[in-house]
Parts: C-alpha cells; sequence; structure tokens
C-alpha cells in the first residue's frame, strides 16, 4: 500500500492535481456560491459584492482590504437570532470587532461575548447594551473585571477559583459604582466537559488538558458553583460549556449536554439551587473551501434543543434558558479579503508536477490562520475573466516566512498576472482581529459594501499610526 510523502502530496510520484478534495473546476472563472457572501456575483469575470466591483472599490481605497458585506452579516445574525428563538444568541466579539458591527448587533437584537478590556471599551463606545455583554476570558485583570461591574455587564464567565475570590472583592468594593450591584454581578461557571471535539487542537477547547475551565471529573466545576453561590454580591446563573469552534453538526454537543446537565441537576439537589441559565457554547463552522459543509441555523437550533430537552426529561428538570455562541458562523463568511497580484513564479515539483506561485500584496500580516492553524482557502481571479485552462496555483504573501501562505492550493487561470485583483473568501473571522505589523506592514481597512455603495468600517493604517508608539522617533 503507497504512503504519504512526509512532505506532503505535491511531492509524490505522479501528484499533479492537489490535496484529494480539491477538485479541477471545468470554468477556473466560476465562483462556489456557498463560499462566499450572499450578494457575491461575477459579471464578466469581474467580482462584485453588495453591488460593488472590486477593482473599483480598489482604486479608492487601495489593496489589500477586507471587504464587510452588510447585507450578508446582518442576514446571518438574524437568521441564528430567528433560529434559537428563545434562546441568547452571543455574537463572538474576537472573531471581529468594531463599533459598526457592534452597533448593528445591537439593532438586530443579539448579545455580545467580549474577551479584554478593550473589546469591552469597543462596545462601550457603540453604545452596546450593557446587559447583553458577557466577558469571557481564563485570566481577566483585576482593572478589567473592576470595569466591568462599573458598566454592569450581564455576566461573567468565570474560569479559576482566584478569578472567584477577585471578582467577589470587586464586586464588594464597588457596590456603589453607578451600577447597580443591589442583585449581584450575574456568574456564569465555565465547565470542561471532557469531549473532545473534532475539530484542530488549538481550537478544540472542552478536553481536560488544557487551559479554560473547571473540569467536571474532578469535581473543581462543582466547587466553583459552591463558591460563586456563597460569595456575596456573585449571583449564579449557571453553567458554561463550548468544546471548541470550526464545529460542522450538533453530535458532539450530545456528550456535552448530558455531562452539564447531570451538573446542573446536582447542583440542585445539593445545594439546593435552580439555576436559571446554561451555556453550551457553539463555534459553528463555515465553508473555507469545497471540502467544507455547515449546517444551517435552524437544523443547528432543531439538534441542539432536542438534545437539552431530551436530557433534561431523562433528569426530571425543568430547561433553563439557553444560551448559544455561534461564533465565526456569523462573519467569517460576510468577508472576503481583495489583493493585487505583484509576481507570479513557475515552481517545479517532484515527479514532474509544476505549481504557479502567485504573490501578493499582503500575507501572514492580515491572515495568520493558514500559517497558524494549518488553515484552508479559495480564491478566485476578481477583476476580468479569462479564457486560460486551469493551473494549480498557491497564493503567497510578501513576508520574509516560507509560511507565509494565504491559500495553499487552488486552481486559478494560466493566465494570471501581475497588475490581477484576487479575492480570498470566508476572512471575516479572525483575519482582522488577529492582523499585525510584522515586517511593519501597514495592517488593511475594513470597507463596507451594501447596494453599491461603499464605507470605510475600519481605516488603512499609516506610517504614523506605525510611528505613534515608536518613542525614539524625534
Amino acid at each position: 500500500m503507497p504512503t504519504a510523502h512526509p512532505s506532503g502530496w505535491a511531492h509524490a510520484d505522479g501528484a499533479l492535481r492537489g490535496p484529494h478534495w480539491l477538485r479541477e473546476p471545468a470554468d477556473p472563472n466560476a465562483l462556489v456560491p456557498h463560499l462566499w457572501s450572499r450578494t457575491a456575483a461575477k459579471t464578466d469575470g469581474v467580482l462584485a459584492v453588495g453591488g460593488v466591483a472590486l477593482p473599483d472599490l480598489v482604486r479608492e481605497h487601495g489593496s489589500p482590504a477586507y471587504v464587510l458585506d452588510e447585507a450578508d452579516f446582518r442576514a446571518r445574525a438574524t437568521a441564528f437570532r430567528d433560529a434559537f428563538d428563545g434562546y441568547d444568541v452571543f455574537y463572538a466579539g474576537k472573531a471581529f470587532l468594531c463599533t459598526t458591527v457592534a452597533r448593528w448587533l445591537a439593532e438586530d437584537g443579539l448579545s455580545l461575548d467580549v474577551c479584554s478590556g478593550g473589546e469591552l471599551t469597543v462596545a462601550e463606545r457603540a453604545g452596546f447594551p450593557m446587559a447583553r455583554v458577557g466577558f469571557h476570558g481564563n485570566n481577566k485583570t483585576l482593572a478589567e473585571l473592576e470595569r466591568a461591574v462599573a458598566l454592569g455587564v450581564g455576566r461573567v464567565i468565570v474560569d479559576s477559583f482566584d478569578e472567584v475570590e477577585r471578582l467577589a472583592e470587586v464586586v464588594s468594593r464597588l457596590a456603589g459604582a453607578r451600577t447597580s450591584t443591589t442583585e449581584g454581578i450575574g456568574v456564569m461557571v465555565r465547565v470542561t466537559a471532557g469531549v473532545e471535539a473534532h475539530t484542530h487542537e488549538y481550537i478544540a477547547t472542552a478536553h481536560e488538558d488544557q487551559k479554560f475551565g473547571f473540569s467536571i471529573a474532578s469535581g473543581d466545576a462543582l466547587e466553583a458553583v459552591r463558591r460563586v453561590h456563597a460569595a456575596p454580591g456573585l449571583r449564579l446563573l449557571g453553567l458554561h460549556s463550548h468544546i471548541g469552534s470550526q464545529i460542522f453538526d450538533t453530535s458532539g454537543f450530545e456528550v456535552a449536554a448530558r455531562r452539564v446537565l447531570a451538573l446542573h441537576a446536582r447542583v440542585r439537589e445539593e445545594l439546593g439551587v435552580e439555576m436559571p441559565e446554561m451555556d453550551l457554547g457553539g463555534g459553528f463552522g463555515i465553508a473555507y473551501t469545497t471540502q467544507d459543509d455547515p449546517s444551517e441555523p435552524q437544523a443547528l437550533a432543531d439538534g441542539i434543543t432536542a438534545i437539552v430537552e431530551h436530557e433534561c426529561r431523562a433528569l426530571g428538570i425543568a430547561r433553563p434558558r439557553l444560551s448559544i455562541e455561534p461564533g465565526r458562523a456569523i462573519v467569517g463568511p460576510s468577508m472576503c479579503t481583495v489583493y493585487e497580484v505583484g509576481t507570479v513564479k513557475e515552481v517545479a515539483l517532484d515527479g514532474g508536477a509544476r505549481r504557479s506561485y502567485v504573490s501578493v500584496d499582503g500575507g501572514m500580516s492580515d491572515n495568520i490562520r493558514t500559517a497558524l492553524y494549518d488553515a484552508d482557502y479559495s480564491a478566485t481571479l476578481a477583476s476580468r475573466g479569462s479564457d486560460a485552462g486551469a493551473t494549480l496555483a498557491r497564493v503567497v504573501g510578501k513576508h520574509c516566512e516560507a509560511g507565509d501562505i494565504v491559500v495553499k492550493d487552488e486552481f486559478l487561470p494560466g493566465d494570471v498576472r501581475p497588475g490581477d485583483l484576487v479575492a480570498v473568501p470566508g476572512t471575516g473571522a479572525y483575519c482582522r482581529s488577529m492582523a499585525s505589523n510584522y515586517n511593519h506592514a501597514l495592517r488593511p481597512p475594513v470597507i463596507g459594501v451594501r447596494d453599491g455603495r461603499t464605507f470605510t468600517v475600519l481605516r488603512r493604517e499609516t506610517e504614523a499610526d506605525l510611528l505613534a508608539t515608536d518613542v525614539g522617533v524625534l
């Protein structure tokens, strides 16, 4: 039986057509609709999003640029809100957050997860209702907790015994702050359910050997509940569980829900406390390439609701009010990134194969996920049509790293050349939010599009921004 080449498919004898899931398209100009936002379309090879042709957008705003489809974003947000009727639906601020997005979420009735003082600042500046804010994080600072309590966030998700003690002290000290704490600050206890989600190890968060949560199996979770319940000023809301992200179905939630609800029932029996809420996380996946097949919000809602109701019946308990966190599934598909091609280089591989290296004017500074998670992306020629046949290409960045890859494997027209625009879908989550100034690159703007117009959501960084924190500048 043949074995895989240690350097990957491209170095194996006779390998000419890419990884097993990548199929050569009949027309390399065509879009794969489920990879793109709803308004994305091509006319004579030119890609438009929100009714704006990307060549026109680049002429006005430059490249690279993130392109945010407002109509798509809001449609996805409200689809989760409506499918999970009766739930609290929390948007993941860490995926991508700015004041514009926070205002959209507030208007559309969603809640918001923040993980830092900076994200909380954005929510406050946007006027987001603090009662609908949840504050995550495994190591919140004293200053962050003080600010969260003073602002009156709806829930703090505690992650350690140290934090329970620290939060109780903050609430006691700030009892006279401008936000009333007479009923106490809402607290959820993050628990580890011991579920191995089928996802990348860096984004699987419910197994025992990692930094998040209190273990149910060890008894730490029950002890944390006891301490929160006993602490003056802390109002115990319930348990929080999260099995990971880029999850495509509800199968992993079945075991997690069973274990978390069993603890919920035990708390009622041993402490006499009926916790009113429960958060089962979410982290639902999106389609980055044709190998991905995400579920629709309604199917996810039906599946999770059925699981919870079944377990509650089995345990003889009332169903708590549920929260869900769709994660990247809202903003991920709503944004693409457009780049300009700078160079094209043909490289000979083993076994007579060849690959076209298409270098663009961005890279790992605006999308670290390929290097960090070995993530797969797709791409399309965005500025013109082509009659050339498909060629196997790798879209790479301009940084001084061999791992500076944006799209590992894609079929593009064989005549891609300098000056062309290439667009990459599915870049709304964890691309701009994890962007860096590596090689002193300037972070790209986020340009909103809707109904044929553009508007700046986040402006492009300038060299003045780059030097603003360099105190040695004379």
